[in-house]
């Protein structure tokens, strides 16, 4: 297709207010544009027409000390095919300052191609009705947040991005990349995703079902030292064979006094941990190595492929195999194993 018969670029508007998150701006703008950049590679025209728009033109200060000149004044007489609202530190004064952009988005959501909200962002989407009776995410440490004031959203507090009709909803900062990525996969395929990812090195293109929080943020969450110890145990000794009478044992305390502990600290119990610990492990394996799947599991201390595959399609409705071939990291994967 040359350009004279290609489709218009995308328009995408990403919407800014005083205080604004400036990385969750930054980094969906660098996507589209690195987009665009292989595209032209190619030979083909731009997918992408990106703007900042705002609720009225000029220069917006961020939370950071760099300001955005938002070039379009948000209306619903003109609207694009995507918009991205992003998200603030202080999301309360955000939606007081900026209750504009709640109006703009309950008239523009149904009539978008896609609205999607990053981080705190949520909450203006949540005031204009788009989220209700969808499935929805946020930061974790607004979630609770976000529940209480919209029950009627159902707000999923671990997923990296979710997907809901026309609605999109991301975690925080960089989970907007994800986002963005997901939106170029979407417009024009997978290999285009990857290349923009490896160009940023963003070396894993995570899939919105995986969890915000990796098993190391994990484990530097952990107050107790005791506890804390025992999952970096865990996350070193994947390969062997772990129990919970085990772990009891290492940490000198009942089994049952032991896993009461564990469930506090932790927020989930050690049988779950250490399978959130094999999963992400099996996640950088298949994008790293081409190992068979029963040597991944294996490395991973999975007791088989058929163990494996179910925690796949319990945690992201996908097999290993499909998760590999859609988010393994391009140029890579004649490795070795690393030890352990």
């Amino acid at each position: 297709m040359n350009a004279r018969t290609a489709p218009p670029p995308r328009t995408v508007d990403i919407v800014v207010y005083p205080g604004f998150k400036a990385m969750e701006a930054i980094g969906p703008m660098s996507v589209f544009e690195y987009a665009n950049l292989h595209l032209r590679r190619r030979g083909q025209p731009p997918g992408y027409d990106v703007r900042i728009a705002s609720t009225r033109t000029g220069p917006v200060a961020s939370d950071t000390l760099m300001s955005l000149e938002a070039t379009k004044a948000l209306s619903t007489l003109a609207l694009p095919d995507d918009a991205i609202i992003v998200g603030a530190r202080h999301i309360d004064a955000a939606l007081e300052q900026s209750a504009p952009i709640v109006d703009w988005a309950r008239d523009a959501w149904p009539r978008i191609g896609r609205m999607a909200a990053l981080c705190s962002g949520a909450f203006f989407l949540a005031a204009a009705g788009a989220l209700t009776g969808k499935r929805a995410t946020t930061h974790w440490a607004v979630a609770q947040q976000l529940q209480a004031r919209h029950p009627q959203v159902a707000v999923d507090a671990d997923a990296i991005f979710v997907q809901a009709g026309n609605i999109w909803t991301s975690a925080g900062v960089t989970a907007g990349i994800d986002l963005a990525l997901a939106f170029v996969e979407e417009d024009f395929g997978r290999r285009l995703a990857l290349e923009v990812a490896t160009e940023m090195v963003v070396y894993l293109k995570r899939p919105g079902g995986q969890s915000q929080f990796s098993a190391h943020l994990r484990v530097e969450r952990t107050a107790r030292p005791t506890v804390r110890e025992i999952q970096a145990w865990v996350l070193d000794n994947l390969h062997e064979r772990i129990t919970v009478a085990m772990l009891a044992e290492k940490a000198m305390m009942s089994e049952r006094h032991f896993a009461r502990v564990f469930q506090q600290e932790a927020g989930m119990s050690t049988l779950e941990f250490v399978e959130h610990c094999r999963f992400e492990r099996v996640c950088q394996l298949l994008g790293e190595l081409a190992l068979p799947l029963k040597s991944i599991a294996a490395h991973a201390g999975f007791s088989d492929e058929a163990q494996m595959r179910r925690v796949f399609q319990k945690k992201l409705g996908i097999t290993p195999k499909v998760y590999r071939e859609r988010f393994a990291t391009t140029g890579v994967g004649r490795g070795r194993p690393p030890s352990g």
